[in-house]
């Protein structure tokens, strides 16, 4: 038995849950609506304020799909209750970030500028203080979708072992190499 997939997710108040015939589950809450659909082979019941999944059979299929329906769902409820943040670092001289709306003008280095447009489901500010590294905050309600987004901010860049530049999640520890050694 999955570990994970047997526990229950209980549900905070103001979170409904409700299962559709076509195995898609929505979960809504005081920060919005989320849903997933679900394989066909997963039970899912909503028993007096818990979402309980189960499975028919041992298979390694059905074993797999039992844990990860129960993440995702319990991923949902925590959104639509208090959210996900994910922070982001710019490291290096001249790096820069700003943003209008929902528009991340980067500037990393390269001959140009960087525009990246931030999906309207995430909320994306900018802040950028004196002796102080630029910084990207994104706040949203679906944590695949601000991994996602955030992933492909930090790809722009990735952190080099030298030095440490480039865009990097704010406390990633970057291991460092030593460059080269004297010559004689």
């Amino acid at each position: 038995m999955s570990r994970i997939g047997k526990k229950p997710i209980s549900l905070p108040a103001g979170v409904t849950v409700k299962v559709g015939n076509d195995n898609v589950i929505v979960v809504k809450g005081p920060k919005g609506e989320l849903s997933q659909s679900v394989d066909r082979d997963i039970r899912m019941e909503v028993l007096d304020n818990q979402v309980v999944f189960g499975r028919p059979t041992d298979q390694i299929r059905h074993r797999a799909q039992h844990g990860l329906y129960r993440a995702l769902v319990s991923n949902m409820v925590m959104g639509v209750t208090v959210g996900f943040k994910k922070e982001l670092e710019l490291v290096g001289v001249g790096y820069k970030a700003s943003n209008q709306g929902n528009i991340l003008d980067l500037s990393l280095g390269y001959s140009h500028n960087i525009i990246v447009d931030v999906p309207k489901e995430l909320k994306v500010s900018t802040s950028q203080e004196k002796g102080d590294n630029p910084r990207i905050f994104l706040e949203g309600i679906d944590k695949q979708l601000l991994g996602q987004v955030a992933a492909k901010i930090r790809s722009l860049r990735k952190p080099e072992p030298y030095k440490g530049k480039g865009v990097k999640y704010k406390g990633e520890f970057i291991r460092r190499k030593a460059g080269k050694a004297a010559g004689k």
